[in-house]
């Protein structure tokens, strides 16, 4: 029986000497990957330019045994392009004192993971994944991972380098707020946001047990405030949450005036009005991430086959009509939390082509619209119908020139996935 990973958010309440370990961390994992990628970059101009030159360094190696130091020549003359590992044993071989003071784990880990990002990047089947870019540390949210964390006695402990300032009596374990899913944990990521400290643990748990068998199935249209299926609707955005994002307004307008006025961004009222509206944002994304979570568990917990759109998200926030609607709709965390929750009950979950004209066909008869007849963010000029209102002009349907919700029409058809697989694709 293989393990499920099971990833959990933990918030971290370190002491003044562990705060500053972990924003040391923080900030030497921000090196290493600003370091790492301009080390790409010159590895791969070298190769674009020289082609035919052969480019080498000379790395010390000793022999544990014999304790014999020899000089070993390691090709940078990459083919076809440079990889994360010629990348990372450069670095090594270039590190200075101070570093040895920090773990090496974090090194080899940013590394990889600009490999990883690189890999996205030219992976033809990810087309919008973007080119790897240098990290600032202006960046609201900002991390390290750790390979060599470990749960003892129910407190996470982060691995402390040999050479390490802090003293071992000083070094603290982070407490919980929960019992640990098990001892055995993956790759653990920590990350400051808005001044307070997380870590996020993926435990190794055995795989969860298959949910019983409904007989029911369901197709969930996602819209902006609300999520459409087949025993009702879903608010996404309930009036707390509209409160809470006009208080981010205003808080907002605050900080620019006195950034404005004053000039600076260090006085008094200026920091307490910053602790304000981050607490509003952390507010609005505990009361966002709380929705997904019980939706989605109903979700799998009532129906045995599950139909969404498969949306291009990163697309549709470049619109300027309802890019803020989708990002605060939670379209992507939706599908994620989905996705995973699915393959742990044992539910299947049909994702429907892209190009599948769910607004645009109709339910009854299967008309789709084109050119002037289709709807859009405005509605229909040329009948003069809104946006959320599907017509079908086919005489011969049933429902020949009624007024139905055009969200209720696209649920329906994509909850026609699931008995004609064969329509999934663009018509």
């Amino acid at each position: 029986m293989t393990d499920t990973i099971q990833t959990v958010v933990y918030e971290l309440h370190p002491n003044k000497t562990m705060k500053l370990v972990l924003d040391e961390a923080i900030d030497y994992r921000r090196y290493c990957w600003n370091q790492a990628l301009e080390t790409w970059n010159e590895l791969y101009l070298a190769h674009k330019i020289y082609d035919k030159i052969l480019w080498t360094k000379f790395i010390p190696k000793q022999n544990k045994k014999t304790g014999k130091i020899t000089v070993k020549p390691i090709d940078i003359h990459l083919n076809p392009s440079p990889n994360w590992k010629m990348v990372r044993d450069i670095m090594v071989h270039d590190k200075a004192d101070w570093q040895y003071q920090r773990s090496a784990h974090l090194l080899g880990l940013a590394v990889k993971d600009l490999g990883n990002a690189w890999q996205n990047f030219f992976d033809k089947a990810q087309p919008d994944w973007g080119k790897p870019h240098f990290h600032s540390r202006r960046e609201p949210r900002q991390g390290f991972k750790s390979d060599q964390s470990k749960i003892v006695d129910g407190l996470l402990r982060l691995e402390r380098p040999q050479k390490s300032l802090v003293p071992s009596e000083e070094w603290r374990d982070f407490k919980l707020s929960e019992k640990p899913l098990s001892d055995k944990i993956g790759v653990v990521s920590y990350f400051r946001e808005n001044g307070r400290y997380y870590a996020a643990v993926p435990f190794k748990v055995a795989n969860k047990k298959a949910l019983p068998k409904t007989g029911k199935n369901t197709a969930v249209d996602v819209n902006v405030g609300h999520f459409n299926y087949t025993d009702g609707q879903q608010n996404v955005l309930p009036k707390k949450l509209e409160r809470i994002y006009e208080k981010i307004k205003h808080y907002q307008r605050k900080l620019a005036h006195k950034r404005v006025v004053t000039g600076s961004t260090q006085s008094n009222n200026y920091l307490k009005t910053r602790t304000k509206l981050q607490a509003c944002y952390r507010k609005a994304s505990n009361i966002q991430n709380d929705l997904m979570h019980k939706f989605t568990t109903k979700l799998v917990n009532n129906y045995d086959q599950i139909v969404i759109e498969n949306l291009s998200v990163k697309g549709m926030l470049m619109s300027h009509v309802a890019s803020k609607g989708v990002h605060r709709s939670m379209f992507g965390r939706f599908k994620q939390m989905l996705t995973y929750k699915c393959k742990w009950y044992g539910r299947k979950l049909i994702l429907a082509d892209k190009l599948y004209p769910s607004t645009q066909r109709c339910a009854v008869c299967g008309t789709i619209k084109h050119g002037d007849e289709r709807i859009t963010l405005y509605g229909n000029k040329k009948h003069g119908t809104k946006h959320n209102e599907f017509v079908c002009y086919n005489k011969k349907c049933p429902n020949y020139n009624l007024v139905v919700d055009r969200d209720t029409n696209a649920m329906f058809n994509l909850l026609a996935l699931i008995e004609h697989p064969k329509l999934n694709k663009a018509l």
